[in-house]
């Protein structure tokens, strides 16, 4: 008789010949203790460094508009690109474990270079309540969750709400986009940011208007400082 642990490997094996577990970015079979992404894809990553290094088009997305204390983004964003693939799958494929895989890859970066120290919150741009119905979760939460495994630093999805349905920022302008996402934003629990240091994320920066809106309210409501946090930027 197989061991209840031997049937489980079985199992697995079963389950990997009829519906493999692939690399979100090669395509390639995962193996052994493989998760999303495989060995060769996670070195390879275009990885911005921006944790160790300023990248001034990051920085200036918020320039002038709202204080921020620091902008990393883990990943550069090219149209066409893995990175543009891990992220749609991430959002529309029901794959939520890319986004907390990849943010417990960052968090573990930023953690050895001792970024964890500068976060006393990690918290996520919410959705709101009718998109996450349709969707089912919110990425940016998955994202958040496997950062604050990463750093050691708690999160929460319960202190930032989303007040307002907006439409999609795909084709709006720079001014488009501000307006479109102007006081969207709610501190539901200001108790719990007041002189607090905010790591504030998401899954990709673009222009930065829906950042700045939850940023505003932050600050707005106690928070000390605010530092931005994304999957990807695009600059």
């Amino acid at each position: 008789m197989f061991s209840p642990f031997k049937w489980t490997l079985i199992w697995r094996d079963v389950l990997d010949l009829f519906y493999p577990n692939l690399c979100s970015l090669c395509g390639v079979q995962l193996v052994g203790n493989e998760e999303v992404i495989c060995t060769k894809c996670r070195t390879n990553l275009p990885r911005t460094q921006s944790h160790q290094r300023v990248i001034p088009a990051l920085d200036e997305k918020f320039a002038g508009k709202v204080l921020v204390r620091n902008v990393y983004a883990f990943l550069k964003f090219e149209k066409g690109g893995g990175v543009q693939r891990m992220l749609h799958q991430l959002k529309y494929e029901n794959r939520p474990e890319v986004g907390n895989v990849l943010g417990q890859l960052y968090g573990f970066e930023l953690m050895q270079a001792g970024v964890n120290h500068s976060f006393d919150w990690v918290i996520p741009i919410p959705l709101h309540s009718r998109k996450l119905a349709q969707r089912g979760y919110n990425q940016s939460d998955q994202f958040a969750a496997g950062l604050s495994e990463g750093l050691g630093v708690p999160w929460s999805d319960e202190i930032l709400k989303r007040e307002r349905f907006t439409a999609t920022q795909t084709r709006k302008s720079r001014i488009e986009r501000f307006e479109n996402v102007s006081g969207i934003f709610q501190v539901v629990q200001p108790d719990k940011i007041i002189g607090q240091r905010i790591a504030l994320v998401d899954d990709i920066v673009t222009t930065g208007s829906t950042l700045e809106s939850a940023i505003t309210e932050l600050l707005q409501n106690g928070a000390k400082e605010v530092s931005v946090i994304t999957i990807a930027a695009a600059y």
